[in-house]
């Protein structure tokens, strides 16, 4: 069958990968002029590349690393020293690090913990480890239920002492979904340190070789057109259009310089775009169901990316960087870490600056000066006497709604990727699955929806998608 998708991101193209592994006809249409939605990324006048985010790939990702394996790139992961680094504010230019060792999970984890002295205290981890034991012991069903706690109201109903947040679980909060600890929900948290814990190499860290565009992205598009496939660029969704019954009749896509609007019809159709635009292009008959109405409680949250090019290398490190500023989430400089990016006496400085709803609607100029100044504090010795650093050239990337905001009590609005019309679904990170707003919960997000197309009736008697994983039982996110 011939299957419509709104949407060139990641969940839209392996929905439409895994439904030509099924045998259906998938076409992608994209409003855009480049694939990945929120892992585009573009090449400026000088042939430098600039992207929606910094894009990590854990070891706890396992259908994103399937994918690799699927597409014969897993060569394009460059798998970094399995430690994670803190910048120390109160020693600028210094860092802390937690090493986890070569040895089962969670031994190696509780080892990496142990052994840093320069966060926590004794008596901090050791009241960390014991506030862990319930979501260790009782599982996902323990930390689905923390849904309604945020993480700080957490840490204190566990007794854990505030210093353990402001040490380490700022920067990972920001990290995790932009937002800080009193705001993000404990679930996002918990599942995160599950993952880590559970998993020898879970908080493994790979970064791409190149851009997400071209380097992901792109063999996608490559693996789908060979197999019959199609993926349009430039064919922006502008309303959905209905039959008589409530179903899907068609796309109609909003015709581009001066060219007219085109209907574009399929046998079924998926919506593979964010939350947010998805919710003002609900038709009106839907938006009055409540499987639909459960949407008005899901949001995207602003997110800002920089790239700071410099005219000296100002750190040597090939790992992702927390940077424990009020301003800066993570960064890393691409130039170590990604093999396209390289420069051995230049550092190219990729940032996230979170939370960032006070940021989103300044200019780019005051955006760069807010960051210079914090990393006059993280790379003091670069930027002080009469030879500071030179700041080449920028780009200032604003996402004004990413992934959907995790506060407490979201899940009970994720939807699932089979909706109540029968010959429409969704996918994307914000639907419910085992992960939450990241690339692995887009990746598996299209993979349940090709997953749900191949199980209805009758589609479900006819085809085979042996190469997908069977949802969980429940349709909750599990860790």
């Amino acid at each position: 069958m011939r299957v419509a998708i709104a949407g060139a991101g990641l969940a839209g193209l392996s929905c439409a990968k895994y439904l030509i592994d099924a045998g259906h006809t998938p076409i992608v249409l994209e409003r855009r002029d480049v694939l990945g939605g929120k892992v585009a990324a573009w090449k400026d006048s000088d042939g430098d590349w600039y992207e929606t985010g910094l894009h990590i790939f854990f070891g706890a990702y396992p259908n994103i690393l399937q994918l690799f394996k699927e597409l014969d790139i897993e060569d394009r992961l460059q798998w970094k020293e399995h430690t994670m680094i803190f910048n120390q504010p109160n020693a600028p230019g210094t860092y802390s690090r937690f090493d986890f060792p070569d040895i089962p999970a969670p031994l190696n984890g509780i080892v990496a913990i142990l052994r840093n002295n320069d966060m926590l205290t004794w008596p901090e981890k050791i009241r960390f480890g014991i506030g862990l034991l319930p979501a260790m012991i009782q599982g996902q069903k323990y930390v689905e239920e923390m849904d309604k706690y945020s993480w700080r109201e957490w840490l204190k109903k566990q007794n854990i002492p505030p210093r353990v947040e402001k040490e380490v679980f700022i920067a990972m909060s920001k990290a995790l979904n932009f937002i800080n600890p009193e705001e993000i929900s404990s679930t996002v948290l918990l599942t995160a340190l599950n993952r880590f814990l559970q998993e020898k190499n879970g908080s493994k860290m790979a970064f791409l070789d190149g851009s997400p565009t071209e380097r992901l992205c792109q063999p996608l598009v490559d693996y789908i057109t060979e197999r019959g496939g199609e993926v349009r660029l430039n064919a922006p969704l502008k309303e959905i259009l209905l039959n008589p019954d409530g179903t899907v009749k068609g796309f109609l896509l909003r015709g581009l310089n001066s060219a007219a609007d085109e209907v574009f019809t399929a046998d079924l159709y998926v919506s593979a775009i964010p939350v947010d635009p998805l919710k003002v292009l609900l038709p009106q008959p839907w938006q009055q169901m409540e499987f639909f109405q459960k949407l008005e409680g899901l949001a995207g949250v602003p997110v800002i990316n920089l790239h700071l090019w410099f005219d000296r290398k100002l750190t040597q490190i090939d790992h992702l960087l927390f940077s424990r500023s009020p301003l800066l989430s993570v960064y890393a400089d691409m130039s170590n870490t990604c093999r396209e990016y390289a420069n051995p006496d230049r550092s190219m400085l990729e940032l996230v600056l979170a939370p960032a709803k006070d940021w989103i609607a300044k200019s780019d100029e005051e955006i760069v000066a807010a960051t210079i100044a914090e990393l006059e504090k993280l790379f003091p010795d670069h930027f002080g006497g009469d030879n500071p650093a030179k700041l080449l050239k920028y780009h200032v990337v604003k996402t004004p709604r990413s992934v959907y905001k995790a506060t407490p009590g979201c899940q009970q609005y994720r939807p699932s990727q089979k909706t109540p019309i029968a010959n429409f679904y969704l996918a994307g990170d914000f639907t419910m699955q085992r992960y939450l707003a990241s690339m692995e919960g887009a990746v598996l997000s299209g993979k349940l929806t090709a997953q749900a197309i191949v199980d209805a009736p009758p589609v479900a008697n006819a085809l085979n998608l042996q190469t997908l994983t069977r949802p969980p039982a429940t349709n909750a996110a599990t860790a």
